[in-house]
């Protein structure tokens, strides 16, 4: 690892995106405002309308073989929140993108609920320019616990190295939220856990390639891009990402002056 893998920017995505040149990028990967308010960074008046220009310019930016990853919910209420469906349609009859999979993430820990069943899960859709995206399975495979991959093992209707590397994580991915008092915490509202962004940039990123995060909120893709021997571009509109990023490398006992 050398200098200059990491790079923050505090500024408006659209800003930072018209610097970014022409398929650079490999991954890019977005946790989007939401459009509910939860702070000053999360309102719009017209959410759709300025959900489609980023799009655009992600679709730009990304290489002919590379991968676009979005977290979202469908949980929300009201026409103008920042809804995936809504995303979704956009993305399907309004850009060349292709949709692969719409990934779950599945969580058993959340916030109890009386007047509709409790949410425990995300989703997240993978797009991409071409069918010639790279996707690294092995990567991300599960191991078996000994006694199943033995008993699969002499499963004479099994590829044998498939079962020693490991099963297909699927698209339902049970990865537990952050607890408050989690020891990965920065102090952002919408973390997410490093487990998961860590599946992401090992599955549909090469080793030594560019990863791009211009919601970077907690700065978490940054921290994962880093250990796992990408580079990584960050950008947000709050100021306060500067102390997640330091925080982050903090926790993982890395010192971030050496990868800026």
């Amino acid at each position: 690892m050398s200098k200059n893998r990491i790079k923050l920017i505090t500024d408006d995505c659209l800003n930072v995106l018209k610097s970014i040149p022409d398929e650079s990028i490999d991954l890019i990967l977005l946790d989007p405002p939401y459009n509910i308010s939860l702070t000053d960074w999360d309102t719009f008046t017209d959410y759709v309308s300025w959900a489609e220009l980023w799009i655009d310019e992600a679709y730009r930016v990304l290489k002919q073989n590379g991968n676009c990853m979005i977290f979202g919910g469908t949980q929300f209420e009201g026409k103008k929140t920042g809804d995936l469906y809504e995303l979704i349609h956009h993305v399907r009859h309004n850009t060349k993108f292709n949709i692969v999979n719409t990934i779950v993430w599945y969580y058993k820990n959340g916030i109890s609920a009386k007047r509709f069943f409790a949410n425990r899960h995300e989703e997240i859709i993978w797009i991409v320019k071409s069918k010639k995206y790279y996707f690294d399975l092995d990567s991300v495979r599960i191991p078996y616990d000994e006694e199943t991959r033995g008993l699969y093992l002499k499963d004479k209707r099994l590829n044998p190295e498939n079962v020693n590397k490991g099963k297909n994580p699927t698209n339902v991915w049970e990865i537990g939220r952050l607890n408050g008092n989690s020891k990965e915490r920065v102090g952002h509202p919408t973390q997410k856990p490093k487990e998961l962004i860590r599946r992401i940039i090992r599955g549909l990123s090469p080793e030594n390639g560019q990863v791009l995060d211009f919601f970077a909120g907690s700065c978490v893709t940054g921290i994962v891009a880093i250990e796992e021997n990408r580079s990584v571009t960050l950008c947000d509109v709050d100021s306060s990402s500067k102390d997640y990023l330091r925080k982050q490398f903090n926790n993982a006992h890395l010192n971030l002056d050496e990868f800026l």
